[in-house]
């Protein structure tokens, strides 16, 4: 997946974390890569705070998920 960002294109995978460019383990992602059922994602097991949220840079806002290790972080 690519966005338009001030007329470059900016690759983002799906499959690595926006924040830190680590593995996100996303089933859904998993899942539409491979064809395969899969568990349910652990993102749908947590809440978010929303200073996460918050440091997600735009142009990966809904195309990319954080990791666990990112979603859980402190400070």
């Amino acid at each position: 997946m690519t966005t338009e960002s001030a007329g470059t294109a900016t690759p983002v995978n799906p499959t690595r974390c926006p924040l830190c460019g680590g593995a996100n383990g996303c089933a859904m992602e998993q899942e539409r890569l491979t064809g395969q059922a899969q568990a349910p994602c652990w993102c749908t097991r947590v809440a978010f705070a929303a200073e996460v949220l918050d440091r997600i840079p735009p142009h990966a806002r809904g195309l990319a998920c954080v990791c666990a290790r990112c979603a859980l972080a402190r400070g």
